[in-house]
């Protein structure tokens, strides 16, 4: 049940990348998140599936159907994958089997 996000573009800058999805995360207000504090909510929920991956993730940006996620040290291909694929998932409640 649910559906998958599609990652319409990833953009990798040094230490940030920035993934634009077709779904709407939050409204018109961004949410910052940290380790330390993952938030609340569904970008809260998902900031902690992110930051739960460990990677190294230090700082979790998501603003509507874009997520910024910074990574010290910049990125691989494994961590890119890894970040995508959360996202992909993240709105299925189960899969099939």
């Amino acid at each position: 049940m649910g559906q998958t996000v599609v990652v319409n573009q990833v953009t990798e800058a040094g230490e940030i990348l920035l993934i634009d999805t077709d779904r709407s995360f939050t409204g018109q207000d961004g949410m910052v998140m940290s380790p330390d504090d993952p938030g609340e909510a569904v970008p809260g929920i998902l900031a902690e599936k992110l930051f739960d991956l460990g990677i190294g993730l230090d700082h979790i940006y998501v603003l509507q159907n874009t997520v910024t996620v910074r990574r010290p040290g910049g990125w691989d291909e494994a961590s890119k994958a890894s970040v995508v694929s959360v996202l992909e998932s993240f709105l299925l409640f189960y899969t099939e089997v």
